[in-house]
């Protein structure tokens, strides 16, 4: 009977049959890195004798499975000691009916979904835990006391959720070594005096919770940490790490806090120290190492000599040029990898290697992120022996043995690209080896669960290549189908009982509009503070992976002129986005007079001014750039003051790097403002936008529509101007409100940048950044002020291929 069951990383879609129940002598049931939808089958709780479920890094979703009178549920599984169930989709509470002292589970790993609710106190009962980590859900209430009883928990992650009340007292778990309860929304309190009992401790995170006060000195004499990061917290006084403290210590980052005062001394010139963005960093003209830079220093490389390598080869730890075998391999708790110690892992994976004579000449580990407490996963590369590649034989024994090594081991393994010199296969694309272990009493069903992962194989190949082809974003997946928290800058995540409060359970009077993406809603929250939600309808849903990214992408864009994103909601099925509300309205309600404004004719050139400096940093200053693709009087907004800022960027499309022209090919725009290229092309660039600027501009001097009684208005402008004559002859199409009691100044100047603006052309248009000089110059000349652009923007540090609607 099957007993073992592991199909790792073979791209297998669809739901996990219900039928996996009746595998009842299952003892081992690995499904990881796959594409798994649907929910958890409650039919898995019926193998009785399984002691390992890992069905991390699938598309999964719905509620964790408990038993009932008529169905199992995993709460049946008793002699489980891991559950793995990280990277997916899975949602709702966790149920306090999960956990018993009956378990015998050691790891719950539930990270990186999107789980609400509170931690149920029954978690307490399990006290053959070591690792617990729930990070990146959406979790709120009180941290239960229950957990100090989970004294063998060695990896606690709490962090990125909303768990609130007070900073939870863990006085007891003295296993700890790894403690992370950063992102929540705990009450403030000073730095926690149990922390210096925990003796085993070795990284401390817990990045903006409130805390103030100073830290004692005695904190830091704990003799096994490593790593403090309390960074964005009200920490103050004076650091002193003291004399005693750890020999091991190798980062202490306080960025952000209220550090007045650091009693240094020459010894500490092995600590990584971090005070940037405190007072005493102000204070000394940030001249100190500590105030300078945030950055963790890499693993040193080892010295090679240079070396001609050809373009496709990698060198390796030996100096030697080759193909390798490449890989990842993920561990499944921060404590069971010391990140500075990658050489130890490496040479027991070449004595590993060497003692089944396989032909490995090194193995080298690098950490795949420039962040080593945050990451998890390890890039490995394997080099061949006396000469540059690997034959197949040997490819496929060498990813056999590491699929072997890390079934029962503290981490995955996937394999990358399978190391095939150029003379073999020099234009072969990274392949995917699949490992299928089953350990089964019937050779013929082991030859079927091979069978299926070759054919499974097959299909994941012509499924990549489809990909590519459909989908040229496709290739960034930071944690391939997961949608977890995202990595937000000045956007908060909001519940969707939240939103239901703030728009009063979306009442017909916080009803402000509609438009393609959904209904738009005003929302009041507790500070005060107005916001416009905008609640997406059925059809404007993305998947949770494109939404992530998008939310990821505008929490990082802001500038004075572009409508600021306080937050977003993404909970039972609903996509939400959180706006800041701007008072005056739309442009166009302005133009057509709905909403009882009149706009002079230096209001307008402010207007224009603003709205062209939000579409020059979208372009040019944004990380990655962006198409806005629907410029119209319709998406510009007016403050009380009448400051234009741009709506609706976030439903854009961001510019991938090396892109021809940076094209752009999903349509969405408006009719009379498209681009006439697009036509021919059909293709929208950054110049698309510039024409339906140019459209705007027309507007502002008309009031009338792109198009009215079936005539364009840049038709009707090119037909009508006359450059001999006084307002170029415009006078029977501009709008009266603006001839009222004020000189139109740079009148001439405007129409031609707008007729610039709308050539046929691309090629001949000029650039936003152009057009803002253009009209900043416009301003000076006629004596009027000339509005402060406010840039506070912190684009993304590294380029995402995000596909945005």
């Amino acid at each position: 009977m099957l007993s073992k069951l592991t199909l790792v990383g073979c791209g297998f879609t669809g739901r996990i049959p219900d039928e996996i129940g009746s595998l009842q002598q299952l003892v081992f049931l690995s499904l990881n890195s796959n594409k798994f939808v649907g929910p958890i089958p409650p039919s898995i709780g019926s193998l009785s004798n399984l002691t390992w479920l890992d069905l991390t890094d699938n598309q999964l979703d719905g509620s964790i499975p408990v038993s009932s009178d008529t169905t199992p549920g995993l709460d049946m599984l008793h002699k489980t000691q891991h559950f793995h169930l990280g990277k997916n989709r899975l949602s709702g509470e966790i149920p306090p009916k999960l956990f018993s002292s009956k378990m015998t589970l050691i790891h719950v790993i539930f990270a990186s979904n999107q789980l609400v609710g509170s931690i149920p106190e029954t978690l307490g009962l399990v006290k053959g835990l070591t690792v617990v980590r729930f990070e990146n859900n959406l979790l709120s209430g009180y941290v239960p006391q229950s957990l100090s009883n989970l004294t063998g928990v060695t990896d606690l992650l709490l962090s990125n959720n909303k768990l609130q009340g007070a900073l939870p007292n863990l006085t007891g778990m003295n296993s700890l070594k790894f403690l992370d309860l950063s992102n929540n929304s705990f009450d403030e309190s000073s730095f926690p005096l149990w922390l210096s009992n925990l003796e085993n401790l070795s990284t401390l995170q817990m990045e903006n919770v409130y805390l103030s006060g100073s830290i004692p000195a005695p904190f830091f004499s704990l003799a096994h940490l490593q790593n403090v990061v309390l960074k964005t917290n009200n920490l103050g006084g004076t650091l002193d790490i003291g004399t005693n403290y750890s020999k091991q210590l190798l980062l202490i980052d306080l960025k952000s806090n209220s550090i007045e005062d650091f009693k240094q001394k020459n010894d500490h010139q092995d600590i990584k120290i971090i005070l940037k963005s405190n007072p005493i960093c102000l204070e000394t003209g940030a001249t100190m190492s500590y105030c300078i830079t945030d950055n963790i220093v890499d693993k040193p490389q080892k010295n090679c000599l240079p070396d001609i390598c050809s373009p496709d080869q990698t060198l390796s730890r030996k100096c030697k040029c080759g193909y390798p075998i490449t890989g990842k391999l993920t561990f499944r708790a921060p404590s069971f990898f010391e990140w500075r110690n990658e050489t130890s892992l490496e040479n027991y994976l070449l004595h590993e290697f060497q003692s089944r004579h396989l032909p490995v000449d090194s193995v080298s580990l690098t950490i795949s992120t420039e962040d080593p407490l945050h990451s998890f996963e390890f890039t490995i590369q394997i080099f061949p022996p006396g000469q540059d590649h690997f034959n197949q034989q040997d490819q496929s024994s060498i990813s056999f043995v590491l699929g072997n090594l890390s079934a029962n081991s503290p981490y995955d393994f996937i394999t990358g690209n399978q190391g095939e010199g150029s003379k073999e296969s020099s234009n072969s694309s990274s392949t995917v080896i699949i490992i299928v272990a089953a350990v089964a009493g019937s050779s013929s069903l082991l030859v079927l669960l091979v069978l299926a992962g070759v054919y499974a194989f097959q299909l994941k190949r012509r499924a990549e290549r489809a990909n590519i082809r459909s989908n040229p974003f496709g290739n960034w997946d930071p944690n391939k189908s997961n949608c977890g928290t995202p990595q937000l800058k000045a956007a908060r995540q909001f519940s969707f009982k939240e939103i239901k409060k703030y728009t009063n359970n979306f009442s017909q009077a916080n009803d402000i509009g509609s438009g393609g993406y959904g209904k738009v809603y005003r929302g009041n929250l507790p500070s005060g503070k107005v916001v416009a939600i905008k609640r997406a309808q059925k059809e404007s849903k993305q998947g949770g992976p494109e939404f992530k990214a998008e939310i990821e992408l505008l929490s990082r864009v802001h500038h004075k002129n572009l409508v600021s994103l306080v937050g977003f909601c993404f909970e039972r099925e609903e996509q939400m986005l959180v706006y800041e509300f701007v008072a005056n309205g739309t442009l166009k309600d302005a133009l057509t007079g709905k909403s009882g404004i009149i706009l002079s004719w230096s209001r307008r050139l402010k207007i224009a001014l603003g709205v062209a400096r939000g579409l020059a940093y979208l372009h040019e200053h944004a990380d990655p750039p962006i198409i806005h693709r629907d410029i119209k009087s319709n998406n510009i907004l007016l403050e009380e003051n009448y400051t234009a800022k741009v709506a609706d960027f976030g439903l854009s499309k961001s510019i991938l790097d090396g892109e021809k022209d940076h094209v752009t090919t999903q349509v969405k725009g408006t009719m009379g403002y498209l681009d006439p290229d697009y036509y021919t092309s059909q293709q929208l660039t950054e110049k698309s936008d510039v024409y339906s600027f140019g459209v705007l501009m027309l507007e502002l001097i008309t009031a009338r529509k792109p198009i009215e009684r079936g005539k364009h208005i840049v038709k009707v402008v090119r037909n009508t101007i006359d450059k001999t004559k006084d307002l170029y002859g415009l006078h029977q199409i501009i709008d009266p409100a603006i001839c009222s009691g004020s000189t139109l100044e740079g009148f001439e100047k405007f129409v031609d940048l707008a007729m610039e603006c709308v050539e046929v052309s691309g090629v001949d248009r000029p650039a936003m950044s152009d057009v803002v000089k253009e009209i900043e110059e416009m301003l000076q000349s006629v004596g009027l002020h000339l509005p402060s652009e406010s840039v506070t923007s912190t684009s993304s540090s590294s380029r995402y291929q995000a596909v945005l609607r």
